[in-house]
């Protein structure tokens, strides 16, 4: 027998996986964006050479960004 959960029951009852990294600063905001073909194939080639995700390509450009617009 199985029993169904919605998605808030069913993470309440969940437990954080072992050995998961629980943070204080979660990231729990979602975007999304629109990019030509040439601009997905940059962010995978930059995420690919640098071996992270493309998610941390865009934060560490979101950080860059900022550096350089204070100065």
């Amino acid at each position: 027998m199985y029993k169904m959960y919605t998605q808030s029951e069913r993470s309440d009852k969940m437990s954080p996986k072992m050995g998961q990294k629980l943070t204080d600063n979660p990231r729990n905001v979602r975007l999304e964006v629109r990019l030509t073909q040439e601009e997905n194939a940059l962010l995978e080639e930059c995420a690919k050479r640098l071996q992270v995700t493309k998610t941390k390509v865009i934060t560490k450009g979101i950080e860059l960004v900022d550096k350089d617009s204070r100065n």
